[in-house]
């Protein structure tokens, strides 16, 4: 069983079952939520134990894709196909330790166009 939680706590989860490898998806709408790309690992919808939360909330970001969130603290935690059978949730908002390994990248031809440096945006 996996264990996950936003950053605030308000949201935590279960993961009863399988946990499939995770994948970095390059999306523009997941750069938008995540910041760059999100890492993201799958299960069974029926898998996901969500507990009350006052602050989980779904946004329907296009016409079959949902995306669960923290209206506290703004954790982005889940993706879901509406209807699927799946739900993904965000590989960093999982607890430690997690043993899984990414698998693949996807969706590479819309990653962001900036490159990694050896030193700091400061110079250190």
């Amino acid at each position: 069983m996996a264990t996950g939680r936003c950053l605030c706590g308000g949201v935590r989860y279960e993961i009863t079952g399988e946990v499939a490898q995770p994948i970095a998806c390059h999306c523009t709408p997941g750069a938008r939520t995540s910041g760059n790309f999100a890492v993201m690992a799958g299960c069974k919808s029926a898998d996901l134990r969500l507990p009350p939360s006052d602050t989980l909330n779904w946004y329907q970001s296009s016409e079959s894709v949902q995306r669960g969130f923290c209206s506290h603290c703004g954790g982005n935690l889940f993706w879901k196909a509406a209807p699927g059978v799946e739900t993904y949730a965000t590989l960093g908002t999982l607890d430690r330790s997690t043993g899984l390994r990414l698998g693949e990248h996807i969706y590479v031809g819309s990653k962001s166009d900036f490159r990694s440096e050896r030193r700091s945006a400061l110079g250190i």
